[in-house]
């Protein structure tokens, strides 16, 4: 891209006085760059217009594009900052500098110069991530031209790329540039797979395109019929996806379904989900093909509804639905947030998704420095992860809040297990202490630890290092688990009042054990003894046959004390109403009428005073106030005589008011052979009918089949039993 090209694009959205902004800083990094040439022979404000074409592609604001081309001239000429500030703004000159600060620090070894470019690079990030940007268009320029370094050269910084650059701006949702970076990059560290690919995808590029247009013009027709308007284009999979896919999921090119895919682009969300509607009906959708990140965007606020279904000719093809802003934020990620429309800035819906930069921006300017601004803010952009280093620069990817604990079982579990402190950014601190973005980690082990420590479970974030520990207590310190489970669960027993001497024998723990699916009881120790299991719930187990006999020794005695305040029956006043109180016969009870239990039912007595036992349904509220637990009793349904008895029954019939439902009602319970005791019915203005019944059943089973009879009819809303 020339001058003039950058300068026309910027023009179609910048004012006259932002252009003219942008011209003086590309005239004085071309007259400090003058006599200055790079590696392939180019003038080199070549590159800066290169970098600055990049930018300007995504649309960034007067400030970035005069950073981009002046980024170079604090490092490579005599300029200083001070001279920026003056002669374009503060804000310019803290870019550059920002930019500057990632290249220039020298350091003892490689391995330390890696990991502090990593840790200055979240810290200018935290500062102004359009520092980041203006250096991902210079990393990105630096790939293009590539090939006039040395291969020893090329594969260094290609590598840096996979491993910085690249994760970098797919973490800041920069699809376009992240794209670009991988795919370059994979040609110069693995070339021969590289250039096997694009001729793969050569060799049926017609076929495949053929394909696409016609799915595309299909697409279109249905959503001319719903009156939807979309962009529809088919979009080639990059390089380096489909190599990942080859070798990380050792699949052969033709194994690879998605090699194109197609994108569909609407003016909102409801034209997403009706798109996503067409498409499905169109075609079969593929099972656990479809996500939805729309309703659960990713963490780098990328929104689209992506769906793989059985296309034409019955091949696979992917689908991704989104409205044009989610289509801008995919591509261009954060960078959106720049996008300069005649200096009124991005559009309001993105600005106010943008509200944490905002405030990160507000409050940088009250931090002294990179550290202090480290210290003392947790990274809103990466508010659920937090990016650490070893010493030797790697980078590890750990929970929000995790401990140095966490990071030693995410390197190695023996790392893990004998830890016994940590460095932080060359600092002893505990192990409590919550890591933060951008530190490196040191951890201090000795081989005559004594392994981890039951706390560490309380400060760990990290499910990995939780499980970890947890099976070191498991395998390492079993006859002490055994010994401090056996010891929990008897505590827990004198805390119940239980004796554990009773309660533990051999029989009673060998059974629990066996229902727990341990092997041995030593097993079952041992989990309570490492946590995997609480002694509260063995203690429940343990103790459930004596808790049952302790029930039914309490039933009896409330069963004595019922028949010693009732009395025996008088003989003209012997009924049983087929229910029976449980262990006594012959004694005088009566089924509640404002329930009405029938056979099959929960029931429970309640001792009256001279009328002998009232049996009420289990779930009854006139049985359930407080104050009446001490008159319950335990009852039952005699089964022989439930059969030969009828209950009386209420139901409530409600449906439409229309003529002969009364009718049909009547019908229906007749044809069930049941008795009608008596009926009642009513209507309202708005045609409900009610209908009050009592009928005669047998037990449970005959009510429903009556019930079910009646529910069938045409024009009832409910049938349902009625409690007094």
């Amino acid at each position: 891209m020339t001058i003039d090209e950058v300068m026309e694009k910027a023009a179609a959205y910048l004012g006259d006085n932002d252009l003219a902004f942008i011209q003086r800083a590309y005239e004085f990094a071309e007259d400090a760059h003058k006599e200055q040439y790079r590696k392939s022979g180019e003038p080199y404000i070549h590159h800066p217009v290169q970098v600055t074409g990049i930018l300007v592609e995504l649309e960034l604001d007067p400030a970035t594009l005069a950073g981009a081309f002046l980024h170079d001239v604090v490092e490579d000429t005599d300029i200083t900052v001070e001279q920026l500030a003056e002669s374009f703004s503060e804000e310019v000159a803290m870019l550059v500098d920002g930019v500057t600060k990632l290249k220039k620090i020298k350091y003892k070894s490689k391995e330390e110069q890696q990991a502090e470019n990593h840790r200055k690079m979240v810290v200018a990030m935290a500062k102004d991530l359009r520092v980041i940007l203006i250096k991902l268009a210079d990393r990105l320029h630096n790939m293009r031209t590539l090939k006039h370094l040395p291969p020893e050269k090329q594969r260094r910084i290609s590598n840096e790329t996979m491993e910085i650059f690249a994760p970098l701006a797919h973490r800041l949702g920069i699809s376009t540039i992240k794209w670009e970076l991988e795919d370059t990059a994979l040609r110069y560290l693995d070339p021969q797979q590289y250039y096997r690919i694009v001729n793969l995808m050569k060799q049926k590029r017609d076929e495949r395109e053929k394909y696409i247009d016609t799915v595309i013009s299909d697409i279109h027709d249905r959503l001319e019929d719903v009156h939807v308007e979309a962009d529809i284009s088919g979009r080639p999979k990059h390089i380096y996806s489909i190599y990942r896919k080859m070798v990380k999921d050792k699949k052969q090119f033709n194994e690879i379904y998605d090699l194109l895919a197609v994108r569909v682009i609407v003016e909102n969300i409801k034209d997403c989900y009706a798109v996503l509607g067409v498409i499905h009906t169109a075609w079969k959708p593929m099972p656990g093909r479809f996500k939805d990140y729309i309703a659960m965007p990713k963490a780098n606020m990328y929104q689209s509804l992506h769906t793989t279904v059985i296309g034409p000719h019955g091949e696979p093809l992917e689908v991704q639905i989104r409205s044009e802003e989610m289509h801008r934020i995919a591509e261009y990620g954060v960078a959106a947030h720049w996008a300069y429309k005649e200096g009124k800035g991005a559009s309001g819906s993105f600005e106010d998704k943008m509200t944490w930069f905002r405030e990160i921006l507000e409050w940088q300017n009250d931090a002294n420095d990179a550290q202090e601004f480290m210290e003392s803010l947790k990274m809103d952009l990466f508010s659920d992860m937090v990016f650490v280093f070893t010493p030797k620069g790697d980078v590890f990817e750990l929970p929000s809040g995790s401990v140095p604990v966490d990071f030693a079982y995410r390197i190695h579990t023996e790392i893990g297990n004998q830890t016994i402190g940590a460095k932080v950014n060359g600092k002893m601190v505990p192990l409590d202490y919550q890591l933060k973005t951008g530190d490196i980690v040191e951890m201090l082990t000795s081989k005559h630890s004594y392994g981890p420590s039951q706390d560490w479970l309380k400060i760990t974030q990290s499910s990995q290092a939780k499980n970890k520990i947890k099976q070191f207590f498991k395998k390492e310190r079993r006859e002490e688990n055994i010994s401090k489970g056996r010891d929990l669960i008897e505590k827990e027993l004198r805390t119940q009042d239980y004796d554990p001497k009773v309660i533990m024998i051999d029989d009673n723990v060998k059974s629990v054990a066996q229902k727990f699916s341990f092997n041995s009881e030593d097993d079952m120790y041992a989990a309570v003894g490492y946590n995997g299991i609480s002694a509260k719930q063995i203690v429940t187990r343990l103790t459930d046959r004596y808790r049952q006999k302790q029930e039914q020794n309490q039933e009896q005695q409330t069963v004595a004390e019922a028949v010693k305040e009732i009395g025996p029956p008088k003989k003209d006043q012997h009924s049983t109403n087929g229910v029976r109180v449980k262990g006594v016969d012959n004694m005088l009870i009566r089924l509640s009428k404002c329930c009405n239990p029938v056979p099959g039912d929960d029931i429970v007595g309640f001792i009256t005073k001279g009328r002998g036992v009232s049996v009420h349904r289990a779930d009854c509220t006139n049985v359930k106030s407080e104050g009446n637990e001490h008159r319950l009793l335990p009852v039952e349904w005699e089964a022989a005589e439930s059969k030969q008895r009828s209950y009386n029954v209420d139901i409530e019939i409600t449906g439409y008011d229309r003529r002969g439902l009364l009718n049909d009602v009547l019908q229906a319970v007749t044809e069930a052979k049941t008795n009608i005791r008596a009926v009642s019915g009513r209507s309202d203005k708005n045609k409900m009918a009610v209908i009050d019944m009592t009928i005669a059943i047998h037990n449970l089973d005959h009510l429903h089949r009556v019930v079910e009879k009646i529910k069938r009819l045409s024009d009832i809303y409910a049938v349902q039993r009625v409690m007094h």
